[in-house]
């Protein structure tokens, strides 16, 4: 239908708003060192407040989450394969963890704001200075008990396909002896509007944000796959590994 997506903005641009303009700072503000030792079912508030504001942004642009399985709690490597920059908000609406991220996102609007309060640990990408910064960061939250979420593809794909893992970014899981879980993402039903949400060709930021914004409802699958554990055969096995489940679950 040819209102179908102007009237899709004029119902969620006002939810936005309010959402940037006043949830925002709140969450921002509760995001601290106090709420952070405030445990609450077993989860932390400041991990809870990023949940909820990420559900809450899932919902706007009009996915609706079902998830199987469930995360490890924890010290855990959570590895997922990538399609676009609301991976993360996803992921993050179901468990907190600090993405591995690439350096720009910090300077996106709305949610480089949230990833930079959010225990991101960023990347200058071609730089082995801070890529050996970023795997020393890596391995210190999780002997500290904290999950962190890695794209081993190292970049967003097309959604038709899961990109060869890089198996460098699954060192930490060995060094601090933590398990490995793939997340398998799936936008729509079994997985047919990979290459809606994905970046189209010489899109930006900004253009996806807008188009996924326009988007009809559609349901979004997070599956929390079985943990591969630390792999005395070494990084490689476990990104092989992690790899295959993803690719099995994205075929069922």
């Amino acid at each position: 239908m040819p209102l179908a997506r102007p009237l899709r903005y004029l119902w969620r641009l006002p939810f936005l708003l309010v959402h940037v303009l006043v949830g925002l700072p709140i969450t921002l503000a509760l995001i601290n060192p106090l709420t952070a030792r405030i445990v609450i079912r077993g989860e932390r508030l400041d991990h809870r407040v990023i949940r909820t504001w990420s559900t809450l942004m899932i919902r706007i642009f009009g996915l609706r989450v079902r998830r199987v399985g469930t995360p490890l709690p924890g010290a855990v490597l959570f590895v997922a394969n990538h399609v676009s920059w609301i991976d993360i908000t996803l992921i993050h609406s179901q468990r907190m963890m600090g993405f591995v991220a690439k350096a720009e996102i910090a300077r996106w609007p709305v949610i480089g704001w949230v990833a930079s309060r959010g225990e991101t640990i960023y990347h200058h990408r071609g730089s082995n200075d801070s890529l050996h910064g970023v795997m020393h960061r890596m391995v210190r939250r999780l002997e500290q008990g904290l999950a962190v979420g890695v794209f081993p593809e190292g970049r967003t794909t097309r959604g038709d396909a899961v990109g060869v893992f890089h198996a460098r970014i699954f060192q930490p899981a060995i060094v601090a002896n933590v398990p490995a879980q793939p997340v398998a993402l799936k936008y729509g039903e079994g997985g047919d509007a990979q290459t809606v949400v994905a970046f189209h060709a010489s899109e930006n930021f900004l253009q996806n944000f807008f188009r996924l914004l326009g988007e009809p409802v559609r349901v979004v699958e997070v599956h929390f796959l079985e943990p591969v554990a630390p792999s005395e055969d070494g990084r490689r096995r476990m990104a092989e590994t992690c790899r295959e489940r993803i690719v099995a679950a994205m075929a069922a």
